[in-house]
């Protein structure tokens, strides 16, 4: 079947963005053009490939197998490209999910180091919660994710990496609330008011699991989708708040609270697809842990 490469590559963009505006960004073409050329190839192919609608874009069966095979095929010719051009310099893109918190506590040293070392590499940093970046994953909108882990929606098929070992901690201001030193049970914790992480996130769904599973019901006074905004009302006193223990450091104003049975550990973890082959710079990426 004769078919222009150029065709499988407007597709990979749309298919890997989710979007035919973002394609048409990326590949410096007309988003009519990045229509058209999905259109023919939908023609040739005898298939459709996305379901289109007014808000989204997303890939059928036909168009998610197709995904699979022209992926790794254009990041081998892109390879072999380099390869006879004799370039040393590592180039493409690397597309990296990650939150706030993990992106700024942990992510910006590798990505400052990386960045350094590969300066033709264009890094792309969607920023979502845990459970988001999964579903970026699983969309193909990202090709490397950092997230909590245990995280439920990373499925079968993601291979994950350990990078980070932590500790949920419960933090307050010693000013408005004064614990004594007798270590607290969870249950007595609960007379405080407690400030975390909304819904959906794998914080939230952790912190609900443990409280359960001493029957308890957590029913938290503030819910916030920032640690960075949870730490600065602990710090003005408007409750105690659950935040990753590497968020302490600088913080003078905040004290641990000292639980009875500390909360299990937790950790952060690298997740790709398991299927997928990763692009030259991704792979770079990963040696860096």
């Amino acid at each position: 079947m004769d078919i222009n490469l150029e065709l499988y590559k407007v597709f990979y963009y749309v298919a890997t963005t989710l979007s035919f505006s973002e394609a048409s960004r990326q590949l410096f073409i007309s988003q009519s053009a990045v229509s058209q050329a999905v259109k023919n190839l939908e023609k040739k192919l005898g298939h459709t490939l996305f379901v289109r609608s007014t808000k989204r874009v997303i890939l059928t069966p036909e168009g998610e197998l197709l995904l699979q095979h022209v992926k790794p095929a254009l990041s081998m010719l892109n390879e072999g490209e380099a390869a006879l051009s004799g370039e040393g310099n590592l180039t493409g893109q690397l597309r990296i999910g990650a939150s706030d918190t993990l992106c700024r506590y942990f992510l910006i040293p590798y990505l400052r180091r990386f960045h350094k070392d590969h300066p033709d590499v264009r890094i792309k940093i969607i920023n979502s919660t845990s459970i988001g970046c999964a579903e970026l994953l699983e969309n193909g909108q990202a090709e490397l994710i950092l997230t909590n882990y245990p995280n439920s929606r990373l499925s079968s098929h993601m291979k994950l990496q350990t990078v980070l070992e932590f500790h949920d901690i419960f933090v307050a201001n010693p000013e408005h609330f004064s614990m004594g030193h007798k270590p607290l049970s969870l249950k007595e914790l609960l007379n405080y008011p407690i400030l975390m992480l909304a819904p959906k996130s794998t914080t939230s769904e952790y912190l609900h699991q443990v409280f359960a599973a001493q029957g308890l019901k957590l029913l938290p006074e503030v819910e916030l989708n920032s640690n960075d905004l949870l730490i600065d009302l602990a710090e003005i006193g408007l409750g105690i708040a659950c935040i990753p223990d590497y968020m302490l450091k600088n913080r003078p104003g905040l004290e641990p609270v000292d639980l009875k049975t500390p909360l299990p550990a937790r950790s952060a973890v690298i997740a790709h697809h398991e299927a997928l082959q990763l692009s030259q710079a991704a792979q770079c990426f990963l040696k860096y842990f």
